[in-house]
């Protein structure tokens, strides 16, 4: 065997034996995560009401909390103000610049207590209860004429909320609309 055969051998071999010892000895980076801690991370939504909590809400509620903590970015009665109108709208049919709002663009009610839920308020994202997420989409779903005044939003009516835009997209995942 030539010298230069020789060499490449035992280098092969030197990093074999080197890589062994490398790949045997763990970073010991993180820690297994527990079902529990997952499950208090996926705070996921499905349009079927999948994942939605205990609690629930009235419109006349969500008013005072939107007055409170909603109305000093998206304006009174969610008109708009330096955040985006969360009522009102025209028909998407007007053209693709047409401003999206829940009422004319959202398909899914669900989808609204998903966002309000994990990016809501803004500045403090995820500090919102249950019980407040429930009664803010009762009442910005009132403010669009969707539902009445008077609905309750719980995990059993806020997947039976039909909202106007609901046939205008394509389905991702058809078996978990309702």
């Amino acid at each position: 065997m030539c010298t230069r055969e020789r060499f490449r051998a035992v280098v092969l071999v030197a990093l074999a034996i080197a890589s062994r010892a490398a790949f045997a000895q763990s970073p010991n980076l993180g820690t297994p995560i527990s079902e529990a801690e997952i499950r208090a991370w996926d705070i996921s939504i499905g349009p079927d009401g999948s994942g939605l909590p205990p609690g629930s809400g009235t419109p006349e509620q969500g008013a005072r909390i939107f007055a409170a903590k909603c109305a000093v970015c998206h304006g009174e009665s969610g008109k708009g103000g330096t955040s985006a109108a969360l009522v009102g709208g025209a028909a998407l049919t007007n053209g693709i610049e047409t401003t999206k709002t829940i009422a004319n663009f959202w398909p899914y009610a669900t989808t609204l207590f998903d966002f309000t839920r994990r990016a809501m308020p803004w500045q403090q994202p995820r500090t919102l209860t249950d019980d407040e997420v429930y009664a803010l989409t009762a009442y910005i779903l009132a403010l669009n004429k969707i539902v009445g005044e008077n609905a309750v939003m719980n995990a059993e009516t806020l997947p039976t909320v039909r909202m106007p835009n609901r046939d205008g997209f394509i389905l991702r995942f058809p078996d978990k609309v309702p």
